[in-house]
C-alpha cells in the first residue's frame, strides 16, 4: 500500500472520525465523582474498549489504585522478530469551567470555522480517533506487535495509571512507546515533544487574626491576611516577571527549536505589542526555567464583602519545573520560600498537594528516526524538537520502568486547540495527518 493509498483511506475513514469523536465528547467522562457521574467515565471506557477490539485488539478494563478503568490491549502480529509499539492515550477529560464562556455547549461537538469544538475535542479524545484512524487504514498491515493502554484519570492527576505501571511491569512492556497527548508546533508544522517540565502543587494558608475585625476600629495596627497574602506571593516573581523561588535556578536554556515571541503572542491570543514576562527567551521561559502560577485564592468576594479585615486567606500555587530539577527538592524550596515571605508575625502553613516528575526524552534511536521520516512524509516538511510546559508523570514512570523503550511524545494538541480552557477545538486535518504520520511510522518501525 502507497502512502497515497493510505492518505486517500484515511480522508474516506475522516467522517467515521467525526461521527465517533461526536459520541465521545458527549461523553462527560470527567474523573471527578464530586462533578460529574463516574458513569460517564465508566461508558467512554467501555467505547474505547470496543473500538480498539474493532481493530483487532484483545481488550479489557483494568482497575487502577485510583479507582479509575484503564483500557488495555493486545494485538501481535505474528512476526517473531517485530518489535513491539504501545499505543497510549486518555479518555477523562477536563471539567468544562464556566458554560457561558463556551461559544458552542461543551459536550457537543460542533464546527466553526472548519475546527471542531467540544472538550475533550483534543485533549485526548482527538488523539484515540488518530491512533484508530492509522490502524484503520492500514488494516491488516501492520507489521509490529502492538499494545494499547488509554486511562481514565489522567487530568485528575491521581497518579492510577503510574501506580498500575509499576504493579503490572510486563503488561506494558514496549519497544516504543507512542504518548498520544501533546501537539504539534503548529497546525500543518509536524513536532516530537522530547521534554516536559514537572510540577508542585501546594496550597499556602494565611492566618493573621482569630476573627474578623471592623477596618474602621482596627485597622492599621491590626494585620490583614489577605494583604499578608499578597505580600506573599508577590516574593514569587521579580520586576521582570521571572519566577523567582529560592534554591531554583531560573536562567536554564532551551536548546532545542525556538518559540518566535510574535507566534507565542499569537497561540496565546494576545495583542502583537503585549509584554511578555522574563528576561530570556520565550522557548527559556516556557520549557528550562520554572514558573509559577497562581490557580487560585480564597478570600471574601467583592460582592457581598464587609469593611472588616480578613483573619485568614489561602491560595492555590502551581509552580512548573524543568528537566533536571528534582520535584522533591522543589516542593521543599517552594515551601520554605513561603514560609520565609510570611510578614507581620502572622501564621502561615503549606500543604503540598501533589508533584510530577519533569521528562528529557532520548531521541537518537530507530523509532524517533522512523517518526521523523514518516511526519515528514505525511506533512511534506520536517519534524521540529519541542518542549512542553505541561506535565505527563506518566512519562517519567515509563521510562523508569521501561528503561530500553524509546518514548516519543505526539498528538492532535497545537497550540490553538486551547486545551483545558473554555473553547476547546481540534483541527480535523491535524487527526488526518497525524493518523497517517503514525501509520507511516508503523510500517517504517516494523521493516517495511
Amino acid at each position: 500500500m502507497t502512502r497515497s493509498d493510505l492518505r486517500d483511506r484515511i480522508a474516506a475513514l475522516m467522517p467515521r472520525a467525526r461521527r465517533e469523536l461526536a459520541g465521545l465528547v458527549a461523553m462527560r467522562s470527567v474523573a471527578d465523582s464530586r462533578q460529574f457521574p463516574p458513569e460517564e467515565c465508566h461508558r467512554a471506557a467501555a467505547w474505547v474498549a470496543g473500538a480498539f477490539a474493532e481493530a483487532g485488539f484483545d481488550t479489557g478494563l483494568a482497575g487502577t489504585p485510583d479507582g479509575s478503568q484503564a483500557v488495555v490491549g493486545t494485538r501481535p502480529c505474528g512476526r517473531e522478530d517485530a518489535p513491539t509499539v504501545l499505543l497510549y492515550a486518555h479518555y477523562d477529560v477536563q471539567p468544562p469551567l464556566a458554560d457561558d464562556e463556551w461559544r458552542t455547549p461543551p459536550f457537543r461537538l460542533t464546527e466553526v470555522d472548519g475546527r471542531w469544538y467540544g472538550r475533550g475535542a483534543a485533549d485526548c479524545k482527538g488523539n484515540i480517533l488518530m491512533h484508530l484512524t492509522a490502524l484503520r487504514a492500514l488494516g491488516d498491515d501492520v507489521p509490529v506487535d502492538l499494545k494499547v493502554v488509554v486511562e481514565g484519570s489522567e487530568e485528575q492527576g491521581t497518579g492510577g495509571l503510574e501506580a498500575f505501571v509499576a504493579e503490572h511491569p510486563g503488561l506494558l512492556r514496549a519497544d516504543a512507546i507512542l504518548v498520544g497527548d501533546t501537539g504539534n508546533a503548529a497546525v500543518g508544522h509536524p513536532a516530537v515533544t522530547v521534554s516536559l517540565r514537572g510540577m508542585v502543587n501546594v496550597v499556602v494558608h494565611v492566618e493573621a487574626l482569630p476573627s474578623e475585625l471592623h477596618s474602621g476600629m482596627f485597622g492599621g495596627p491590626a494585620p490583614d491576611a489577605l494583604a499578608a497574602l499578597a505580600a506573599v506571593l508577590a516574593t514569587l516573581r521579580d520586576e521582570k516577571g521571572n519566577t523567582t523561588v529560592h534554591g531554583l535556578p531560573g536562567d536554564g536554556r532551551w536548546a532545542g527549536a525556538p518559540y518566535p515571541a510574535a507566534r507565542f503572542r499569537a497561540d496565546a491570543g494576545l495583542p502583537s505589542d503585549a509584554v511578555l514576562l522574563g528576561d530570556g527567551e520565550v522557548a527559556d521561559t516556557l520549557w528550562a526555567r520554572p514558573a509559577l502560577t497562581v490557580l487560585g485564592i480564597d478570600c471574601p468576594p467583592v460582592i457581598g464583602s464587609t469593611t472588616a479585615i480578613a483573619p485568614c486567606a489561602r491560595a492555590r500555587l502551581n509552580l512548573r519545573i524543568p528537566p533536571g530539577t528534582d520535584p522533591h527538592a522543589a516542593a521543599c524550596a517552594l515551601t520554605e520560600h513561603l514560609l520565609a515571605a510570611a510578614p507581620w508575625g502572622v501564621e502561615v502553613s503549606v500543604d503540598v498537594e501533589g508533584i510530577g516528575e519533569p521528562f528529557d526524552a532520548a531521541t537518537g534511536g530507530p523509532a524517533h528516526r522512523a517518526m521523523a521520516e514518516a511526519m515528514q512524509a505525511a506533512y511534506g516538511r520536517p519534524v521540529s524538537r519541542l518542549g512542553q510546559g505541561g506535565s505527563i508523570p506518566l512519562c517519567t514512570v515509563l521510562a523508569e520502568t521501561y528503561p530500553d523503550a524509546e518514548i516519543l511524545l505526539i498528538g492532535v494538541e497545537e497550540p490553538q486547540a486551547r486545551i483545558h480552557a473554555p473553547n476547546e477545538s481540534v483541527a480535523p486535518e491535524e487527526i488526518a495527518a497525524m493518523a497517517l504520520a503514525e501509520a507511516l511510522f508503523l510500517r517504517n518501525y516494523g521493516g517495511r
